[in-house]
């Protein structure tokens, strides 16, 4: 079920009036109707695979109590029966068949031939996100940082609440179960807050981003006949698509939440406006990031060893980060430009610079020098972009090879009038929009006059409802849900 579809919106409709109006004399109930509504979420995309999440939350909820245990031998080794069964699970349905191909080129090398079996099955939507779910948990339980749930219902919401279910954001333990466990009341406040995120979020996908992907998709799939500047344009163009897809379907999945009287993490605070590569990763995916940085970066010894140890864990972390996008090379070369491009603020130690406010907090505009920091950092990450939305590695180099060659065979292209690439531009008010509320992304100001709130929501129900309807745009599905 897609957050931008009429049967999500009926679900939700249906499920919001149970819960408050039905199921509200106690939180045992809501949470079992929780639970219900987000177990008939996912099966609506596909009930075969239902199984296979109840069953991954029903090991870990065991392995929870074993690992909390006082003998550490045994807590040690039940928390490696629970990475085993999310890394197992992920291995079997997301990287199989990438390994397989990968031990018979090598094979190959030397003159063996094999034929292994390969799994031909459909990637179970949100696999990547409910197995971290449980991994944490595990995790932080081993650690001390929490106790084991002692109510499966109340672990089974956490790890498949349906607004996060398919694409994030990655919640911990700590921050979602307490809210599990206590009593919600509804807060019309809160309520309008997410009914104004699931607006805004809409408009991300279907207005901007479905209309970018029919430019970036024609580009893309067709690049040799493009000049330099339609590539440039269309790499540029990707990099606002995937943005506005993946911070749209985040802003609706918190919206959607807050409905329900839950509070989930933020995934985005405008990585765009980030004045280098270290702040970009702290603003965008923010829920991927920092679990990799506890559950992973951290326990490999951080930046606490010397040079050698923490460059080795920064790409470590990077080329495992664009691993878990895809079972692919291209997505591994593209973690990998990122840690190269991280390398050099690292050994300067200038990694951690901007760590707290945003740029230009302060101020309505940046200075010369911050406008060339966030110019030069999304240069560098939309460049990266290239290889994630290649499906090769070849091709990204293609690309990009195409770029050069033809910008010196063609030079005066990048004086003469823009072609209907540059369509990309309408973006730009969004942007605007963007840098206006930059300050906190939890939060969006509307105007004070009713009139002009309520002229500016009817806008953008309007347009969505003719994206919607009409089908003008191109693929309708989330980005992130192939993850």
């Amino acid at each position: 079920m897609l957050f931008n579809s009429f049967s999500f919106f009926v679900f939700l409709t249906v499920v919001f009036f149970l819960y408050w109006y039905v199921f509200n004399r106690s939180l045992k109930t809501q949470n079992i109707l929780i639970l219900i509504a987000s177990y008939f979420f996912y099966g609506w995309w596909s009930y075969k695979f239902l199984g296979l999440l109840i069953l991954s939350t029903l090991l870990d909820f065991i392995y929870g109590f074993s690992v909390a245990s006082d003998n550490k031998r045994k807590a040690k080794i039940f928390l490696w029966l629970s990475v085993i069964n999310n890394l197992g699970i992920l291995s079997v349905f997301k990287y199989y068949n990438f390994f397989a191909a990968q031990f018979q080129q090598a094979l190959g090398s030397f003159g063996l031939e094999i034929n292994p079996a390969l799994i031909h099955v459909v990637l179970p939507v949100g696999i990547s996100f409910y197995t971290f779910h449980g991994m944490s948990y595990v995790f932080d339980i081993y650690r001390g940082k929490l106790k084991p749930v002692s109510n499966f219902v109340d672990y089974a919401v956490f790890v498949s609440f349906f607004p996060l279910l398919v694409a994030g954001p990655i919640e911990r333990a700590n921050h979602l179960l307490p809210q599990v466990q206590q009593k919600r009341n509804f807060n019309y406040t809160q309520a309008v807050e997410g009914c104004r995120l699931i607006l805004w979020g809409l408009f991300k996908k279907v207005v901007i981003a479905d209309n970018l992907s029919i430019i970036v998709d024609q580009t893309f799939n067709n690049f040799q006949s493009f000049n330099a500047f339609t590539l440039i344009a269309a790499a540029v163009g990707f990099s606002f698509q995937i943005y506005f897809d993946f911070s749209g379907y985040s802003d609706i999945a918190i919206g959607t939440a807050k409905l329900f009287g839950f509070e989930l993490l933020s995934n985005f605070k405008f990585p765009y406006f980030s004045r280098d590569i270290a702040e970009f990763w702290r603003r965008w995916h923010i829920s991927l990031s920092s679990w990799f940085k506890d559950y992973l970066y951290i326990p490999l010894g951080g930046s606490k060893g010397d040079k050698f140890i923490t460059v080795r864990n920064i790409f470590i972390i990077f080329i495992v980060s664009g691993f878990w996008h895809g079972a692919s090379w291209n997505f591994i070369v593209w973690g990998g430009i990122h840690a190269c491009a991280f390398l050099p603020l690292l050994l300067l130690n200038k990694n951690r610079k901007h760590t707290t406010q945003i740029v230009a907090f302060d101020r309505n505009l940046p200075n010369v020098k911050e406008l060339a920091q966030m110019i030069y950092t999304f240069g560098l990450v939309t460049v990266a972009w290239i290889f994630f939305r290649a499906k090769t590695i070849k091709i990204g180099i293609d690309y990009i090879k195409q770029i050069i060659v033809n910008s010196f065979q063609n030079p005066g292209q990048f004086l003469h009038k823009p072609g209907e690439s540059m369509g990309i531009l309408y973006v730009i008010p969004f942007i605007c929009i963007d840098w206006y509320l930059r300050n906190d992304e939890r939060k969006l100001r509307v105007p004070q006059s009713m009139i002009l709130r309520h002229m500016i929501y009817f806008v953008f129900v309007t347009l969505i409802l003719v994206g919607l309807i009409y089908k003008i745009n191109g693929n309708n599905s989330f980005i992130y849900f192939q993850f």
